[in-house]
């Protein structure tokens, strides 16, 4: 008896979901559907939930990315992309053994993708982060970040960010609404964010320079920065060059 493998299909057109059901309902000796979402946020928690084994996972809709959504899951199930746009990213799906169907596919083109997921090995966390990596170059998801708060999905646009910190494994991001946790490094965020006006101008520190108002003398070859938010940042010798570089003084 073939192992049964449980999978979730996640599209906003519902006739798009429609039709990857048709086609799965021929494979129901090795895959059943367990459940559908049409939106991002939808998508985390049913994922959460009911833990399936293959993920069939639209990249463009309105709330979140089919991107985000992966960032969001502590444990990541083996995906199949699909995809009317981001080609951008399909080098990466072909380089790190993540399939993905580009819409309108064909009855043929669905069946090379089930193929290549009954007989392929579970794609590692480390395949799976270099897509996430190459998916982080989009304008899209290069204008916002997305964050967990509590039980929540937030999504925070770059321009309302005052300044991040590092924080051992995570960064804490400060905005207007408070700060929040991110799993990511300083050194993903200073590349980044580094045409949106952010400078790192510390280890611990990137700062949003459009609310800089004063930088002051501190300790040896060290500096004070102050924001009109009220907050005060460190800046360290080579953050204090950075900064003269960007604001040209």
């Amino acid at each position: 008896m073939n192992q049964l493998f449980k999978t979730i299909v996640i599209d906003d057109e519902p006739a798009a979901r429609r039709l990857m059901k048709n086609l799965l309902q021929e494979h129901s000796d090795v895959v059943e559907v367990i459940g559908e979402a049409s939106n991002g946020k939808e998508a985390i928690e049913k994922i959460e939930k009911l833990r399936p084994d293959l993920v069939f996972l639209d990249i463009q809709m309105p709330d979140l990315t089919g991107f985000e959504v992966i960032e969001q899951l502590k444990e990541k199930p083996n995906i199949i992309f699909t995809t009317a746009y981001e080609q951008y990213a399909i080098k990466a799906f072909e380089s790190n053994a993540v399939d993905y169907l580009l819409k309108p596919f064909s009855k043929e083109r669905f069946e090379k993708a089930i193929q290549k997921y009954l007989h392929q090995q579970k794609p590692s966390s480390e395949k799976t982060q270099a897509v996430l990596d190459s998916a982080a170059q989009s304008p899209v998801q290069q204008n916002r970040i997305v964050v967990k708060d509590g039980s929540k999905i937030k999504i925070i646009p770059v321009i309302q960010i005052h300044y991040i910190e590092a924080a051992d494994d995570y960064v804490k991001i400060f905005t207007p609404e408070g700060s929040f946790l991110k799993k990511k490094t300083m050194g993903y965020f200073e590349n980044s964010l580094e045409s949106f006006h952010f400078v790192r101008v510390h280890r611990s520190y990137i700062v949003n320079t459009q609310l800089i108002t004063r930088i002051d003398p501190y300790e040896k070859d060290s500096h004070l920065l102050l924001l009109s938010t009220g907050a005060k940042l460190p800046v360290s010798k080579a953050g204090y060059a950075k900064l003269k570089e960007v604001l040209g003084i």
